[in-house]
């Protein structure tokens, strides 16, 4: 059993840790309210964005005009797959649901007969990822440094990603991030990049007569690029957001936990201190006695 002085100091280390999990949760909880907002503001253009591609698409997707984002290569021999992930930790399982739902595809994939690559964002998930598919990873993007990372390091990835497309270096690719649903939920998520995925619940026509000006494959040219940035952009407002709110419930318990464990100690070391009271006494007793 430990002694009186070791028990003391193992009380006072759990209330040091207790003290910074909670200035770590208040933390979370002030920067959660500004990545929420953020997150929820994006969804709709984002939103709104992919249904004008997805009503142009359906009517250019036969074409032999039709962008090569749109139609893709004609085949989906190797998949590229986006990660994005944080450069920090202390946000429970955040992190790893992410790396998770990527590893999940990739091994789909290659149980398919399919190549895999991938491009990763953050730190966190790029151990995980190199070891279980070595070689495998052709882009690390480094968010280092970068306090906020907004619209200008999605449009620099989006960049990257059209060029390697360009490049024939894939011919799908995936983006995975972590929708918000709450402070206490957050689902990994993937979905397709590249090609657009064809359009799934895009109402039938009408009859009506629509002209487009300028046609429709010059404004899929310019809108395609744009909605690969705008998807990206929107993963990373939505991780943002879903990494405080991870972060602000992973404290929350450890301060709960570290309240709990500083209690059993304070009983520990209280039995432990009677226990030597009463020792002592029966020493001072006995020898009284003896006397």
């Amino acid at each position: 059993m430990a002694n009186l002085k070791e028990l003391k100091g193992r009380i006072n280390s759990v209330k040091s840790t207790q003290k910074i999990t909670k200035a770590k949760k208040m933390v979370a909880a002030a920067k959660l309210r500004k990545a929420q907002a953020a997150a929820e503001a994006a969804r709709p253009y984002a939103e709104r964005l992919e249904g004008v591609v997805a009503s142009l698409a359906s009517k250019v997707g036969g074409s032999d005009s039709a962008p090569k984002l749109l139609s893709g290569t004609g085949k989906s021999d190797t998949h590229l797959l986006v990660v994005l992930n944080s450069d920090r930790g202390l946000a429970g399982a955040f992190n790893s649901n992410i790396v998770k739902a990527a590893r999940d595809k990739a091994i789909e994939l290659q149980a398919q007969g399919k190549k895999v690559i991938f491009y990763l964002i953050g730190r966190k998930g790029r151990p995980v990822i190199n070891r279980l598919f070595p070689g495998q990873v052709i882009e690390n993007f480094e968010t280092t440094g970068i306090r906020d990372i907004g619209f200008d390091q999605a449009h620099e990835v989006s960049a990257k990603v059209m060029e390697l497309y360009e490049a024939g270096a894939f011919d799908v690719a995936h983006l995975f991030y972590s929708k918000f649903r709450s402070a206490l939920l957050q689902e990994a998520t993937g979905q397709q990049l590249i090609p657009v995925p064809a359009p799934v619940d895009v109402p039938a026509s009408s009859g009506a007569a629509v002209e487009y000006e300028p046609d429709e494959e010059a404004i899929l040219a310019d809108l395609l690029p744009r909605n690969i940035t705008i998807q990206i952009f929107k993963g990373i407002l939505e991780n943002a957001a879903s990494e405080q709110g991870a972060s602000m419930t992973a404290m929350d318990n450890a301060t709960r936990n570290a309240g709990d464990l500083i209690n059993k100690l304070t009983i520990i070391y209280n039995r432990t201190r009677q226990a030597a009271i009463t020792t002592e006494l029966i020493e001072i007793i006995a020898g009284a006695e003896a006397l």
